[in-house]
């Protein structure tokens, strides 16, 4: 379980069990009736913020997804500034029901970070890459670099990302999540052999998304 989902889950977790052991004691249906929504509530919120345990590829050219959910976009892109040339984006929807804990595609060095206010559309739509609420993270690998993007999207109004310039870091290692619905774009070296393709399933920190 995700840290962050404490602040939510004991509070409503505990509403329910009062609520719940009013109607056993009142058997008053509203009890019962409010007491059932916060169960469910509270077992939504533990399976949103579940965190299973993943083991990365051994493979060190591997690049994994950062995060579990569909591919929707595998696309060539030009002079991107963070690549600081031209690359292959490949971008993962997160829907509500996936498991939303990021983790980092590639060991390397967390050699730029920025967090970029911006508007909230919905996750799956282009144009969030470039305009919705994100932190962006580059990472220099052994011989190359890669940049992931941890996006906003309708519904998701938090972003925790827990790296900062300078660290070092371990493919499929944590490193943050998105609340309730997101996207997520790996900027990749346009040498990468992509393993995926528009539709699939991803996992973070286990499905190989391109090779180097």
């Amino acid at each position: 379980m995700a840290k962050e989902a404490w602040p939510i889950l004991i509070p409503i977790g505990i509403c329910s069990a009062i609520t719940l052991g009013l109607f056993w004691v009142y058997s008053q249906p509203g009890f019962g009736y409010l007491g059932g929504i916060l169960a469910v509530g509270t077992g939504f919120v533990a399976a949103f913020f579940r965190d299973p345990n993943r083991v990365p590829p051994a493979d060190g050219g591997a690049i994994v997804s950062a995060g579990d959910g569909r591919v929707v976009t595998v696309q060539s892109i030009k002079a991107d500034p963070w690549l600081e040339g031209d690359g292959i984006q490949v971008s993962v929807f997160l829907s509500i029901f996936n498991v939303h804990i990021n983790r980092i595609p590639v060991s390397g060095l967390v050699d730029a970070f920025e967090y970029r206010s911006g508007k909230f559309r919905l996750a799956f739509a282009h144009q969030a890459s470039a305009e919705n609420e994100q932190a962006v993270v580059r990472i220099q690998g052994s011989d190359f670099t890669i940049v992931v993007k941890q996006i906003a999207g309708f519904l998701a109004r938090r972003i925790v990302c827990r790296l900062s310039k300078g660290d070092e870091v371990s493919i499929g290692q944590r490193f943050g999540l998105i609340k309730f619905g997101s996207r997520i774009d790996h900027l990749l070296p346009p040498t990468t052999s992509i393993k995926v393709k528009v539709g699939d399933r991803v996992k973070a920190g286990e499905t190989i998304i391109g090779v180097v």
